[in-house]
């Protein structure tokens, strides 16, 4: 995976992903409302061929950059514990 920043200033980031799917970017949407200091989050689809998936984030208080660093953190956390989970289930 890629990213380029698209636009950034105080309160709101735009990172475009290269290789990645609407998937990803979903689910980094979805974790970045869970966080109080996120004003807005979105996933931006533009055609599916000539584009690539991009994530917008805007904060009422501290950095975009933090909040996004803080959804991946939380999402890697998340996929750690379904593979320590999903291992447990498979040796049964």
């Amino acid at each position: 995976m890629e990213l380029k920043k698209v636009k950034e200033d105080d309160k709101t980031l735009l990172v475009e992903t290269v290789g990645e799917t609407f998937t990803v970017t979903n689910a980094i949407r979805e974790t970045l409302w869970e966080d109080g200091s996120v004003s807005e989050a979105a996933q931006i689809r533009e055609h599916p061929y000539l584009s690539h998936p991009k994530i917008f984030v805007k904060t009422s208080r501290g950095s975009p950059a933090a909040a996004l660093e803080k959804a991946a953190e939380k999402i890697e956390s998340q996929a750690k514990e379904f593979q320590e989970q999903f291992k447990k289930a498979v040796k049964k």
